[in-house]
């Protein structure tokens, strides 16, 4: 599964408590109270010690092993020797690896292999790598060593990582620029209402029916009575519904901004020094027409052709000044060289103002004086996928970067957002985006220091602008919150490394949606070998307003639409939603009545 982050999500484990209900037990069908089941499991705990292997070198690896070393896990870093972070990897009390090239030899010293009688030293393997491709081949070798290993892959590509469960089997898939991409947005907007996740194979949303396209069920009616009614079977009021679907609706801009377009952008290919030529060139060709005139005594139009082919170059006819006196043949000859050079240099700067300013910053930059607009400083993976939210949500927005062939350029072309090629920490650049009149400014590059210089240059610019940076170092982005009061500051490895720990340790991610005052968890829950549901009918899992299956995989493929009528079986796979009741109760018949593993809580 695909971590897509919310404010809301979480991880967590089985809870602690349960309510108080009896199990049977599959092998002798005789009913057991809540303190013997306990008891069973509680002799059978037998907590997975084996360590766990992560591969990378970027801060998020560094964010990751921290995580992993505080909640008690024994880790292998395989860190390139290059990397920056080598020597605090090792002082956080990870067993350091430095290789360039991570091989088959490399893993098998790591403890990833098994000869079928023993199972491997480490239970699970991160892939932290900015290269997807290696990732994929590290994954496909390690799995190739362990069938049974967990593999844990971030994929800068959803796509490619979609395609994994087919070459992997089972393996958790995590998209960083998918996960924080929400969290930027909710920043911007401050009101934001929509949570975003993923569940049953499929990216999701969660909030008020208006906002929501293909709806998919009904979580709560927030107009029924004074407390909202929870996964209701119908609603008499759509509109004052919460409800799940696949999408946002594409609303209309209120206040968009217009691109340049091609009519601006001959005006900027048309700029002062190709107006100063072409005026020069026109002068000359003005009094070259006069006094060809005059000289030769031939008509008008004559002398015009006569003197701008001498200008351009295009050729002179040479019979009409055979007889001219000296001087006129040189004032002829001193008339072509310099149309020449003219020709040259209007030549030079036409080419200078589509190549060296790029044909992107021309067509795509911004027309007129945009107003409460958000502007996204650094189109990367992150900034493209904010883009592409902001224009679900019918948010007016700009986009700034640099590199034309960054990822979120070629999502605003598609999109028909404007894009201001240039340095996001430069104050001109800011004006051309609108930075004094915007609601909102998202600082994404992949610079701390870029980020923080935007952030300053757009405060002296709007004080009363929102601002959230984008920042690696931690310990730099309390700084600048604490004295500098310039924003938020979010971190796209803060967010990651929580949802690589959860995975690792196997703990079931599920997200909060808030209705009211009473929430709904919609998280994804295994039918466990012996446990009380196989054999079940789907439909007697349902609960009136305490869970709602959703969907269902009985292998890789999801179905949306399962029959009710037909029984569970072990490994089947539920989407669900529930209240904190309901899904407790749920685990208690899908777990199996022996399994090691750590006890949790449901939510706080």
């Amino acid at each position: 599964m695909t971590f897509f982050g919310t404010s809301g999500a979480s991880t967590e484990s089985p809870p602690d408590s349960e309510p108080d209900v009896v199990e049977a037990s599959p092998s002798t069908g005789r009913r057991r109270g809540r303190a013997s089941v306990q008891a069973d499991r509680q002799a059978a705990q037998a907590p997975d010690l084996r360590g766990v292997v992560v591969c990378g070198s970027d801060r998020t690896m560094l964010r990751v092993v921290t995580e992993l070393v505080s909640s008690g896990e024994e880790v292998t870093a395989i860190v390139n020797p290059a990397s920056r972070h080598i020597e605090r990897i090792g002082e956080l009390g990870a067993q350091v690896m430095g290789v360039r090239v991570v091989r088959e030899s490399v893993l098998r010293r790591a403890g990833i292999d098994t000869d079928g009688t023993k199972p491997s030293t480490a239970r699970a393997l991160v892939l932290l790598d900015a290269d997807d491709v290696h990732n994929v081949h590290t994954a496909l070798t390690a799995r190739d060593m362990d069938e049974n290993l967990r593999i844990v892959v971030q994929m800068v590509n959803p796509r490619i990582g979609a395609q994994l469960h087919q070459l992997l089997g089972d393996c958790v898939v995590i998209s960083g620029p998918s996960l924080a991409a929400p969290a930027f947005v909710a920043d911007a907007l401050e009101d934001d209402e929509l949570t975003w996740l993923e569940l049953g194979g499929r990216r999701m949303v969660a909030g008020p029916a208006e906002l929501i396209r293909e709806r998919v069920t009904v979580l709560a009616d927030t107009t029924s009575s004074a407390t909202p009614e929870l996964l209701p079977a119908s609603s008499d009021d759509p509109a004052g519904d919460i409800v799940l679907g696949t999408g946002v609706r594409h609303l209309r801009r209120k206040r968009d901004v217009r691109r340049t377009g091609w009519v601006m952008a001959v005006r900027d290919v048309l700029d002062r020094r190709v107006r100063i030529i072409a005026a020069v060139m026109a002068l000359l060709v003005l009094i070259g027409t006069l006094l060809t005139h005059w000289i030769t005594g031939v008509e008008w139009l004559r002398a015009l052709y006569l003197v701008m082919g001498a200008v351009t170059s295009a050729g002179i006819e040479d019979d009409k000044f055979a007889n001219a006196a000296p001087y006129v043949k040189v004032a002829a000859v001193g008339v072509q060289l310099t149309g020449i050079v003219l020709v040259a240099l209007l030549t030079a700067v036409i080419v200078d103002s589509l190549i060296g300013a790029r044909l992107s910053r021309v067509i795509g930059g911004v027309r007129g004086r945009p107003r409460n607009h958000v502007i996204v400083c650094g189109l990367g993976t992150v900034g493209a996928r904010v883009l592409e939210i902001l224009s679900e949500r019918g948010v007016a927005v700009v986009g700034v970067e640099m590199d034309d062939e960054a990822p979120g350029v070629q999502t605003a072309h598609r999109l028909r957002i404007p894009v201001v090629m240039g340095d996001s920490s430069q104050e001109e650049t800011l004006r051309l985006a609108g930075a004094s009149r915007a609601q909102a400014v998202l600082a994404l590059t992949d610079g701390d220091i870029t980020n923080l210089e935007t952030a300053m240059v757009v405060r002296d610019l709007n004080d009363d602008v929102r601002i959230t940076m984008r920042m690696f170092d931690h310990d730099l982005a309390q700084k600048v919150e604490r004295m500098l009061g310039l924003g938020h500051s979010r971190s796209v490895s803060m967010l990651v490394a929580p949802a690589i720990a959860a995975a690792v340790a196997n703990r079931r991610s599920q997200t909060t949606v808030p209705a009211g005052r009473r929430v709904l968890l919609l998280t994804e829950v295994t039918v466990e070998r012996d446990s009380v549901a196989i054999g079940r009918r789907l439909g007697e899992l349902d609960e009136a307003g305490g869970l709602r299956v959703l969907a269902r995989a009985d292998g890789v493929t999801w179905d949306w639409s399962p029959a009710f009528d037909q029984p569970v079986h072990v490994g089947t796979r539920l989407a669900v939603a529930g209240t904190r009741s309901g899904l407790a109760r749920l685990l208690l018949v899908t777990r199996a009545p022996h399994r090691p593993g750590r006890s949790g809580r449901i939510g706080p």
